[in-house]
């Protein structure tokens, strides 16, 4: 995971958040532990982490606009797939990659 610290455009502070890579999305998601809007719980370690509650993406996909979601959960250090997700990890634990940097 990678630290992230970006202003705010709502309350002008600086937001906490992390990024990591998504196997199942291949590309990154993020979470926020500060800020406003949804904020996630962190147990603090970069290696290891654990992030309540779960993390939902949806976005659209492709020439066709497909509606594609990622739901799960990061705990000790890997990733919880939920039955929802509509990529080929869906229901799957995977351990989390770390960052090459």
């Amino acid at each position: 995971m990678k630290p992230v610290i970006f202003k705010s455009d709502i309350q002008g502070k600086d937001v906490e958040a992390y990024t990591f890579h998504c196997p199942g999305c291949e590309s990154d998601h993020f979470f926020k532990t500060t800020g406003s809007g949804p904020c996630w719980q962190w147990n603090g370690d970069l290696v290891k982490p654990t992030v309540s509650p779960s993390i939902k993406v949806s976005y659209t996909w492709g020439e066709n606009f497909e509606q594609r979601c990622c739901h799960f959960f990061i705990r000790d250090g890997k990733i919880e797939y939920c039955s929802d997700c509509t990529h080929a990890l869906a229901g799957q634990t995977v351990d989390m990659v770390p960052d090459e940097d």
